[in-house]
């Protein structure tokens, strides 16, 4: 294996003493590929760059450095210079193969392959901002390679159809950040489901508890707070627990949605009158008594040993007292959360009709303890699943029994499921069968444009048909194209 990443290297170093061409748009023989494609497939070890090397970036990479027999880390792209350098080297990445820009990584690639034929890795994880990932994946996929995108595909449904037809036109394996459905515990439901043991699923009921400071940090202070340079939260939190609904239903499809919900506490007028003019938390004179302070949530973990999440997403490097305090003095995560320029929504409801007349809800809600540990109910016409992400009870209610299952969780985020997607993705690319997935881009993309007719359902007031919603938004689409 040091062998095969030394090629790509020395391939990458000889195409750079080659003259400079201009980067092209190509489409590229799945054949020609970094890695050997004469090993066998279940075998066959796959190299990744990374797009984004913050936490969801690093969350998928883990994978490399647990099973470095399976796939390596050998390229990235990364802004931020410190979070570079850690990223670089923890996965012990070349000098050569480290970019500031993922259109610096675009042009190498393209270099390498205008000259010598090769790509330098045989997929790319994009985990940049929502609003890029359209334009990366037809990028990178337009030159052959396999993609994992972390989620929502897109922040507009223009977009997530243009990402749908680069993928459809190069033929690349491609996954979805949709890690729910991936960890143990989804996925042993999923085998219940399917195997009809409780009969048809008829209505399902799903409630995802953001969290009161998780929804502060990202939605009201953090990156997905505003939907001009993100999205709706609707999207951007729970397109993969509506993914994860139509999953169990497959392979009916949505009918027919409806939603409700508002910004109804992170606003001005909410702000407690004894805060007074305070914009700030450290300049704040009741920041002791309110849940939202800044100092609570990210300055008094770091003196107390704490620099894991949130508090590493705030800062380029390690956390320390001087760095986190400079944020918290003059970057968007010191603000008052009343004095944010946030526009999401706090609190959601989701209603949807199947096509064979089953029904189910999603409540999304950010003033809860739990963080994200989604509560679940099914109900079947032979019995019910009541599960909480960590167990699950099942009633059979012709056996008349009830058993309580416990799902091993390995280890990672969303109970497994970010360590159950990337190794999926690794055996999907190193067998090149998109089925691995289970999943593909048709089902991908139908999931989000459910996610999109419920935030029009809850903007409009009307319930909303999804398969004329589907036909309107692929027209609108063609037209632009024409």
């Amino acid at each position: 294996m040091s062998g095969l990443i030394d090629s790509t290297k020395n391939l990458w170093r000889k195409s750079m003493r080659l003259k400079e061409s201009p980067y092209k748009e190509q489409k590229v023989p799945l054949e020609c590929e970094a890695s050997d494609p004469t090993r066998p497939g279940p075998d066959r070890f796959v190299t990744l760059a990374v797009v984004g090397c913050g936490q969801r970036g690093k969350a998928y990479s883990k994978y490399a450095l647990r099973s470095p027999n399976r796939c390596k880390v050998i390229a990235i792209a990364e802004l931020r210079p410190n979070t570079r350098k850690q990223f670089a080297a923890l996965h012990k990445v070349d000098n050569t193969l480290v970019f500031d820009t993922w259109q610096d990584l675009l042009a190498a690639s393209a270099e390498t392959i205008s000259t010598i034929g090769k790509r330098l890795a045989d997929a790319v994880i994009i985990a940049v901002q929502d609003h890029l990932h359209a334009e990366v994946t037809a990028a990178f996929a337009n030159q052959g390679y396999h993609i994992l995108c972390e989620k929502p595909m897109a922040t507009s449904v223009q977009d997530c159809i243009k990402m749908e037809m680069s993928i459809k036109r190069t033929g690349n394996i491609f996954g979805m950040g949709h890690v729910m459905r991936y960890s143990p515990y989804s996925k042993e439901i999923t085998e219940i489901v399917r195997s009809c043991a409780l009969g048809e699923l008829v209505n399902l009921v799903q409630i995802e508890p953001v969290g009161y400071n998780h929804f502060a940090h990202s939605y009201v202070r953090g990156n997905w707070s505003s939907e001009s340079t993100s999205s709706f939260s609707l999207m951007t939190k729970c397109c993969h627990d509506i993914d994860l609904i139509c999953h169990w239903f497959n392979p009916a499809t949505p009918l027919k949605v409806s939603s409700f919900g508002s910004l109804k506490h992170f606003q001005k007028s909410s702000k407690p009158k004894a805060a007074g003019s305070a914009v700030r938390c450290l300049d704040c004179p009741v920041e002791k008594d309110c849940p939202y302070s800044a100092k609570k949530v990210y300055l008094d973990p770091v003196s107390h040993g704490n620099i894991g999440w949130p508090v590493e997403t705030i800062v380029d490097g390690l956390p320390d007292i001087e760095n986190v305090t400079e944020a918290l003095k003059n970057g968007p995560y010191g603000l008052c959360v009343y004095e944010s320029a946030n526009d999401v929504c706090d609190n959601q409801v989701v209603n949807i009709e199947f096509s064979n007349g089953a029904t189910a809800s999603l409540t999304m809600v950010a003033f809860t303890s739990a963080i994200c540990e989604r509560e679940t109910r099914m109900h079947f016409t032979h019995g019910e699943i009541i599960g909480n992400m960590s167990t699950f009870t099942v009633n059979d209610f012709r056996k008349r029994t009830s058993k309580v299952h416990h799902p091993v969780n390995e280890g990672g985020g969303h109970g497994g499921g970010d360590m159950g997607l990337i190794r999926s993705f690794v055996d999907a690319v190193g067998e090149r069968h998109q089925d691995i997935l289970g999943t593909d881009i048709n089902e991908i993309l139908k999931s989000h444009l459910t996610v999109f007719a419920a935030e029009k359902s809850r903007r409009s007031g009307n319930v909303v048909d999804c398969v004329a919603f589907e036909k309107e938004a692929r027209d609108a689409c063609t037209e632009v194209e024409a």
